[in-house]
């Protein structure tokens, strides 16, 4: 998930166009901070700077080598996807002979097959991006042509992957052309000036009036004129609507939070970790892999290190990639891990989950486990962190920069990254052929719009979490790949409203837990689906047993799962969905829930206290 800003406007007497553009990626920096960079059209041709890191490392690049002045301008802030986040992989990137720019945010699934045929036609690249190879066939595309909206309809026809892709040029001067494909673009409405942007945060706070582009559109804007057209270049309309809030609420996308902003994102998060993870044979690939086949095929034991939410993210992959692969699987906490002298050998694969890649429990303890000979594969959502330059294969998730304290959606990319997993070792392994997987991976595509539908239908889980704002005490229950779940549930209760919260497997209750159970205590039970039985009927009974005892029963249960209703005193309605991909939906309305509780309590559910985004000492 990168930032993106287009503006052409006036240029006199200050450089508003380079202004504008800065403005934007201040705004929409919590969208990536590995780079950023500008590209303006002068009047003697394309300028441009980047940096890598902070956007705050562009402006002093600016400062001390100021960019001339000109009538259009792109910018780009980065969240790294191919490449590391360094100055030369930083956007924009050029055409060969410097006159063509181009800022992307998305995935070129096919930029292997396209970089080789450029090369082969004597095409030199300067970076590792997939983004590069669109600013050469851009460039190509033109050969002498001023028509760059033209190029880009060419161009994107024969791209696969989502992407969103701004270009400007010094022989089209006063223009941006902007694409879409599964990628947000929309376009600012100015008077004598117009604005492009990954969303409206990019220029709330030069007008509210906004076009929505449709999907596979091409734009074109210029001072005056604002021109969209379909992928076959027909004219098009986009939809026209006004933004209701303003500049101080942008850069949340309009919500109260960014953990409300987060918990919405998570569609396009599990969405984006699925996109590209197949080659053209239909294969699983990981996003980098410096592990011999041979080896993986040979590991004997799986340990996945890792704390906290992430640690939750490990125990759902214990029941995938044991099903799937039949290797067996433990799950450490990080910080414990090499204080115990485990197990480990040449044959033993560890997994290491880190939303920031910078954990340093985890850190610590993928160096143990290398010491001792074992293979470390990473997953986590920031290119170059330490966890992904140390491991010897990464698995990247694609989540974006989540800023809010409270982890929601890195876990549930963590959950999709774990099955891509399971399913790649599976394939290698023989365990399963590749239509087989091929079903998986459909059901898996699925998820992103299932999600979606929980999030459209949340007003009661919202209703009822206010109505529990004085509760100092809720418990959580589940089985199978439910149990983690109920953890995450009770921990995400503990960082955003300081109460009491405690996750149980239900098979626990009666070995103790239920003593806890008084009148009116809540208890969440997560239900499987009815399609595994006797699973099912055991988490009805757990239901009865402390429904029985006075608890108030809050159940999440799969849409036409009528066996709950009798015994529950509020159902949360989930989409049906496989078994062991549960996980990705039942604990959305327990984020919702311990948002909005705390929200209730006029707590910050950004930052909650005592606590840090990253964990960076042991």
């Amino acid at each position: 998930m990168c930032g993106i800003v287009g503006y052409v406007g006036p240029a006199a007497p200050s450089n508003r166009p380079l202004d504008v553009a800065m403005e934007g990626l201040a705004r929409l920096e919590y969208r990536g901070y590995d780079s950023a960079g500008v590209a303006v059209v002068t009047p003697d041709g394309l300028a441009s700077a980047k940096r890598a890191g902070k956007l705050g490392n562009l402006r002093e690049q600016l400062e001390a080598h100021p960019l001339p002045a000109g009538s259009a301008a792109i910018g780009h802030t980065r969240w790294a996807t191919h490449g590391a986040p360094t100055d030369v992989n930083a956007h924009p990137h050029l055409s060969e002979d410097g006159r063509l720019a181009v800022i992307h945010n998305g995935i070129i699934e096919n930029f292997s097959a396209l970089r080789a045929e450029l090369r082969e036609a004597g095409v030199a690249f300067a970076s590792e991006t997939d983004t590069e190879v669109v600013a050469h066939l851009l460039a190509r595309q033109m050969d002498g042509s001023t028509d760059l909206t033209g190029a880009m309809l060419a161009v994107t026809r024969r791209l696969q992957g989502a992407f969103t892709l701004l270009a400007v040029h010094a022989d089209a001067p006063g223009t941006v052309v902007g694409a879409r494909r599964n990628s947000p673009l929309v376009v600012g409405l100015g008077e004598g000036e117009n604005f492009l942007g990954s969303d409206v945060a990019a220029f709330i706070s030069h007008t509210r009036e906004a076009l929505e582009m449709g999907q596979d559109q091409v734009v074109s804007i210029t001072a005056d004129d604002v021109r969209v057209v379909d992928a076959d270049g027909s004219p098009a309309e986009g939809r026209r609507f006004t933004v209701d809030w303003d500049a101080n609420a942008a850069v949340k996308g309009g919500f109260p939070t960014f953990m409300d902003k987060e918990i919405h994102d998570q569609p396009k998060a599990v969405a984006d970790t699925l996109l590209g993870r197949t080659d053209a044979a239909g294969h699983l690939v990981l996003d980098e892999l410096r592990i011999d086949e041979a080896v993986l095929r040979s590991v004997d034991k799986i340990i996945v290190v890792a704390c906290g939410t992430a640690a939750y993210a490990g125990h759902v992959a214990k029941y995938a990639i044991e099903h799937w692969c039949r290797i067996p699987v433990e799950v450490e906490l990080a910080h414990e891990f090499r204080y115990r002298d485990p197990v480990v050998s040449e044959k033993t694969l560890v997994v290491a989950i880190s939303q920031s890649g910078e954990t340093m429990d985890t850190i610590m303890a993928i160096r143990h486990a290398r010491e001792q000979g074992a293979k470390v594969l990473a997953v986590v959502n920031t290119h170059g962190s330490t966890i992904a330059r140390e491991s010897d294969a990464v698995l990247y998730t694609h989540a974006g920069p989540e800023v809010a304290v409270a982890s929601t959606k890195a876990f549930l990319a963590q959950i999709t990254a774990t099955y891509l997993l399971g399913l790649y070792l599976s394939e290698l392994r023989g365990n399963k052929y590749v239509d087989e997987v091929a079903g998986y991976l459909e059901e898996l595509g699925k998820l992103p719009a299932k999600i979606q539908e929980i999030l459209d239908r949340q007003q009661e889980v919202r209703d009822v979490a206010r109505a529990m704002k004085d509760v100092s005490s809720v418990l959580f229950l589940g089985r199978h790949v439910g149990y983690p779940v109920a953890l995450e549930g009770a921990l995400k209760l503990k960082e955003l409203a300081y109460i009491h919260a405690e996750g149980f497997a239900a098979g626990e209750l009666k070995h103790g837990p239920i003593a806890l159970i008084e009148e009116g205590q809540p208890v969440f039970i997560v239900v499987p689906t009815p399609r595994r039985p006797t699973l099912h009927a055991k988490v009805v009974s757990n239901i009865q047993e402390v429904r029985a005892r006075g608890a108030r029963t809050l159940v999440i249960a799969e849409e036409g799962d009528d066996a709950v209703n009798e015994f529950a005193d509020v159902v949360f309605r989930v989409p049906r969905t496989p078994t062991l991909m549960m996980p990705l939906v039942t604990v959305v309305p327990l984020q919702i829930f311990a948002c909005e509780l705390a929200t209730a309590k006029g707590l910050d559910v950004d930052q909650p206290r005592n606590l840090a985004k990253s964990v960076t000492v042991e």
